[in-house]
């Protein structure tokens, strides 16, 4: 269920694999993603199950309308019952509040600045990474108080460069403008490493506490890929204050 977990000064990291949910195929079992065609009764029964494994108030979980975008929300509490705004990343410094960000290849950041009490979570896919997602929560959490020294940073799983197949155009497009995400499949072709891209945009923010994952979304049968198999679950990523 959650699949890797992590505290650090009173800041919480979590990412879940496909495990120990109630969704039934092409979403076995633990998808927490309500717009893939799952049934909404089992998104919600999966969301609980997770969050209690967290020891969580699902209640109490911040959630994101993804929209491969770089537009940033500041919360204080969870959205209210109108709809949730279309953001790529939350933050915020409010202690018990998680914040949640939903993957299936895509690079998944959770960020905390345990001492200025402020996290943030990002949804980096490509577009992301070119948008400049990653920067702009950097940018909104620094308006909260928190320092990029101090940062703590973790991706999740997501699709690798090895598996990461994308034209060569666009593996130019992509790598004027962040050089590290220039990849080679394991066949030989063009790729991208998200992942890496989104490491070496930290890095020249200044946040040096930064790790990623080691886990390949397309490789795992573990994980939701949607490269793998198109019609899938999504993974989550949380992350929030003590």
């Amino acid at each position: 269920m959650i699949g890797t977990r992590e505290e650090a000064g009173g800041a919480h990291f979590a990412f879940t694999d496909r495990w120990g949910g109630v969704s039934a195929a092409p979403y076995e079992e633990l998808n927490l993603g309500g717009a893939v065609g799952d049934a909404p009764g089992a998104v919600l029964a999966n969301r609980a199950l997770a969050a209690k494994d967290l020891g969580l108030d699902p209640a109490h979980v911040v959630w994101m309308n993804q929209v491969h975008g770089r537009e940033v929300a500041v919360v204080e509490e969870p959205w209210g019952e109108g709809p949730v705004p279309a953001v790529d990343a939350v933050v915020t410094a409010r202690r018990g509040l998680a914040l949640a960000v939903l993957t299936a290849d895509c690079v998944p950041v959770l960020l905390a600045d345990p001492v200025a009490g402020v996290v943030g979570a990002a949804h980096a896919g490509r577009p992301g990474l070119v948008a400049g997602v990653v920067p702009a929560a950097v940018e909104a959490m620094r308006g909260l108080g928190a320092e990029p020294p101090r940062i703590v940073a973790r991706t999740g799983p997501a699709i690798c460069g090895a598996c990461y197949e994308v034209p060569e155009a666009m593996r130019a497009e992509v790598a004027a403008l962040a050089p590290r995400a220039h990849a080679e499949t394991s066949w030989g072709t063009p790729a991208l490493d998200v992942a890496a891209g989104v490491l070496a945009q930290l890095d020249a923010l200044g946040v040096r506490d930064a790790r990623r994952s080691p886990t390949c979304t397309r490789e795992s049968a573990d994980h939701f890929s949607y490269r793998g198999d198109r019609v899938t679950g999504r993974l989550a990523g949380y992350t929030w204050l003590d």
